[in-house]
């Protein structure tokens, strides 16, 4: 059984710190791609940062490139997301998904499998 399980959400102030991580099973992670994308009410959910693990290449949408950092740890089948400078725009819940024998995207619909929602809220 595929299992994706985000965790490391909470409440921080502007300016503050958190780490995300995905932990993953049921599935070869070293041959996969893990990507994080973020949704508040209303809007559609956006990719935030993709990391492939099978070679570490890793890339990030333009609203977080220099804040967040995206690392994978093959060993404990886990990807962290490192937010930096947190901004109240960043509020939203944050999913972990596996594109299990791709290289992941900022496509949604290219990943077979998707974790539960982790919530960071930013205040100002």
């Amino acid at each position: 059984e595929v299992q994706l399980q985000a965790s490391g959400g909470g409440l921080v102030q502007a300016g503050g710190s958190l780490r995300l991580s995905c932990a993953a099973s049921g599935f070869t992670f070293d041959g996969s791609a893990i990507g994080w994308f973020r949704q508040v009410p209303g809007k559609e959910r956006e990719g935030v940062s993709y990391i492939s693990n099978r070679d570490g290449s890793s890339y990030y949408a333009d609203s977080v490139k220099g804040r967040f950092t995206i690392s994978s740890d093959n060993a404990k089948n886990t990807v962290y997301l490192q937010m930096n400078s947190l901004k109240p725009e960043d509020t939203a819940d944050y999913y972990c998904a596996a594109d299990v024998e791709g290289d992941g995207s900022f496509l949604r619909f290219i990943y077979d499998y998707w974790g539960q929602g982790t919530l960071v809220t930013v205040s100002s």
